[in-house]
């Protein structure tokens, strides 16, 4: 038991990092899977369009797809321009705290398509297809020879019938996958930049950091719970005025402008320290103030978590 719970520790502790490595492994398999069952480059005029929607559609569809389901995006777009209301993200400072908010869920929904985009790359199949049909590359690679280079040039990825077309194939393996590995190395650069100059500018501590995630995990699981049992209560009570024909009793429930409050965008201050919006709206609450941004206000990039906490990454809105 205490082994399992150790385990179960790990995987709590790590999730961040698990669901990435997941993701990538699971776009890596597909990507295999396509150039390898579905992929056939037809070695002629349509190889440069060809090769290049396999190689470039699907790191789009994925990217798509991860701006949809990331919490972020949908925190920020969710009744931003709803109608009778003023729109939310063109206000003063809010405006470049929703851009702040927005890059880091780009960066997050980047994961799939450029582990896509690499292992592509580092496989060939679909570049080779792609840049045998494209001029420029036939004028590299036939620079000195006959017209009959390029014709060869494009049947290359087809397959070697000669010791020409098969040098030619690995040329174009080659190229691809340097620029697979140029692509995972200025990645892995950046991402370590970014991370550092992150954690180098962050206003607490790193146990103080791990303290915050944990309360933020707790929070959003007694959160679910409050919510599916005072949803049970408020639907047992409607239902019962219905079908018993009674007079309808009375039921404290968060008003919308107290969900639009803990929906709102996360502001740090160091003069008075909330570890969520749930937190700084019921500590307010209290005294009678607002919640709305005010002098002193910060918005650090290594807090970024408290915006994504019980978003839509595991469930689709």
């Amino acid at each position: 038991m205490d082994k399992f719970q150790t385990v179960l520790n790990f995987f709590l502790g790590h999730q961040k990092v698990l669901g990435y490595g997941a993701v990538s492994l699971l776009t890596a398999g597909s990507e295999r899977i396509f150039s390898l069952v579905v992929f056939e480059c037809p070695c002629n005029a349509w190889n440069l369009l060809y090769g290049s929607v396999f190689l470039w559609v699907p790191a789009l569809v994925l990217f798509l797809l991860g701006l949809l389901l990331n919490s972020r995006s949908g925190r920020i777009l969710t009744g931003c321009c709803a109608p009778g209301r003023p729109s939310l993200c063109c206000q003063g400072s809010r405006f470049c705290r929703c851009l702040q908010v927005l890059w880091l869920a780009v960066a997050q929904a980047t994961v799939a398509p450029v582990t896509w985009i690499s292992v592509a790359l580092l496989g060939g199949h679909f570049y080779a297809c792609a840049a045998s049909g494209s001029t420029v590359v036939q004028k590299y690679m036939c620079e000195g020879k006959g017209d009959e280079c390029s014709k060869l040039v494009l049947q290359a990825p087809c397959g070697s019938t000669s010791q020409e077309m098969g040098d030619m194939l690995k040329n174009l393996k080659a190229q691809s996958q340097v620029m697979g590995w140029i692509l995972i190395s200025c990645v892995m650069t950046v991402t370590l930049l970014c991370t550092c100059v992150s954690r180098c500018r962050s206003p607490v501590s790193v146990l103080h950091l791990r303290f915050w995630k944990v309360y933020l995990d707790k929070e959003q699981e007694l959160f679910e719970h409050k919510a599916t049992e005072h949803a049970a209560k408020l639907a047992e009570r409607n239902l019962k005025c219905f079908f018993d024909s009674t007079e309808l009793e009375p039921f404290q429930t968060p008003s919308p402008k107290a969900w639009q409050g803990i929906s709102s965008l996360f502001a740090f201050n160091p003069e008075e320290h909330y570890y969520s919006m749930i937190h700084k709206y019921v500590s307010r609450k209290n005294t009678g103030g607002s919640i709305k941004s005010e002098a002193g206000d910060m918005f650090p990039t290594c807090l970024g978590f408290v915006d994504a906490a019980g978003g839509a990454e595991t469930r689709v809105l």
